[in-house]
């Protein structure tokens, strides 16, 4: 791939809490207080990047960029980068980014790929890098490299007969390194061999409102129930579901069915699962005729610190607690077949297990508490209050535990002052916000 001199997007300390353009102009939202930073060609000119802090940067078409990371021996880095493209892009199936992380003699420590898949529906699409301990690369103290590559097939050339204006546009990103430390103790390093893997009920019962975030720091919270929205046609949504040390997620997404005329959309409704790192976790997707259709995950593990040694990646990346982001995404195609509706969808979500101890790390993560569920999380997947701090719906669904007697009414009660104290510390720590957890 050719590489540019470098890609200015701005100064050092730039945009905060900016919206990007993304698919039929509905913006990703960026963390707030989100650094800008510029991508290198080459890694003598790599910027650097601080686990716990969040990035905005910008990724040209068959570019490939570099960043920098000054890690120690016993930490495992997580590099999450999520591109997203402008409004209007075309893509192909295996347009997307590869995100590598690489020592100071070019080994390789890891790489995964992001594409927007059969649906050809341009969304925000995030890979993982990663340098984990433990492994007989990439260990100790020293310097290492993110190298961020774009994948693109669509437009080469003139080959979409278009002047490429979209297609060659540059892709916003959002990088959010964070830092896992070691244990205190080291313990078994293997799997665990037995867990329940049958696929669960469905969960039932009348559904309650709650609209998503546009973005993973925007991510609204979510808890076990049956919750609904409703969506056009190239909007993407992000939920946030706490799952704990010992506990297991299950999500299915519902499409409704239409009232207009009939016709077929492949991967019209994508719903994909990212852990507390925002790495990909397990996804489904339907396609739709006009009927209602429904897309379950697969059956994953409770969430263990062990699952890391296991070889499926399914189980893999369910290696500890917090914060879940269930990411639902309407592709752009039903407009053309089914209208500009907006659609309703319906998520049902369970969370089962009882949680157990965490397993004893040596230190914070960075940020601090990604790996762990706090009251603020549980009160928070009531109450709907999250992200940006927009109530919205939440106020709805505190208002029906209100009403729903006596012991209901304590429930309430005990959550709405968790939420006010944790709003007071949020308030309080709101200058720091960059170097806070980019998730919540």
């Amino acid at each position: 791939m050719s590489a540019p001199a470098a890609v200015a997007v701005g100064s050092a300390t730039g945009a905060v809490g900016s919206v990007a353009g993304a698919s039929g102009g509905y913006g990703y939202a960026f963390a707030e207080g989100a650094r800008t930073v510029v991508g290198a060609a080459g890694t003598a000119d790599a910027a650097g990047l601080r686990p716990g802090a969040t990035y905005r940067s910008s990724l040209p078409r068959n570019g490939q960029l570099y960043y920098r990371l000054e890690l120690r021996a016993p930490t495992t880095a997580y590099v999450p980068v999520t591109a997203v493209p402008p409004a209007g892009a075309t893509v192909s199936a295996s347009d997307g980014i590869r995100v590598s992380v690489q020592d100071a003699n070019g080994g390789s420590c890891s790489y995964a790929s992001a594409r927007f898949g059969a649906g050809l529906s341009p969304r925000p699409v995030t890979a993982l890098g990663l340098r984990e301990v433990g492994n007989s690369l990439c260990q100790g103290t020293g310097t290492f490299y993110v190298l961020v590559e774009r994948l693109e097939t669509s437009g080469a050339d003139g080959a979409d007969g278009a002047d490429g204006a979209s297609a060659s546009g540059a892709w916003d990103l959002e990088l959010a390194p964070a830092a896992e430390p070691r244990l205190e103790r080291a313990g078994a390093t293997s799997a665990p061999e037995v867990w329940d893997s049958a696929s669960p009920e469905a969960v039932t019962g009348d559904p309650r409102r709650r609209v998503g975030g546009a973005g993973f720091a925007a991510a609204r919270a979510l808890g076990p129930g049956v919750w609904q929205t409703d969506m056009k046609p190239g909007q993407t949504l992000f939920y946030k579901v706490p799952v704990d040390w010992g506990q297991q997620v299950h999500a299915t997404a519902e499409l409704g069915s239409s009232s207009g005329a009939g016709g077929y959309v492949s991967g019209a409704l994508d719903l994909a699962l990212h852990n507390p790192v925002r790495g990909y976790v397990a996804d489904a997707a339907l396609s739709y005729n006009g009927s209602q259709k429904a897309a379950a995950l697969a059956p994953l593990p409770p969430v263990e610190y062990r699952n890391r040694y296991a070889v499926p990646d399914g189980v893999r990346t369910m290696r500890f607690a917090g914060s879940y982001y269930l990411v639902v995404h309407l592709s752009e195609g039903m407009a053309g077949t089914f209208g500009q509706g907006p659609f309703g969808v319906t998520l049902r979500v369970r969370v089962t297990g009882t949680p157990h101890a965490a397993p004893g790390y040596a230190g914070p993560s960075e940020p601090r508490d990604l790996f762990e569920v706090t009251a603020q999380d549980r009160a928070a997947s009531v109450t709907g209050r999250s992200g940006g701090g927009d109530g919205g719906d939440g106020d709805t669904a505190m208002r029906a535990l209100a009403v729903g007697g006596i012991g209901t009414g304590s429930a309430l009660l005990l959550a709405l002052g968790v939420w006010t104290v944790a709003a007071r510390r949020r308030a309080a720590a709101q200058p720091r916000v960059s170097a806070q957890k980019p998730t919540a």
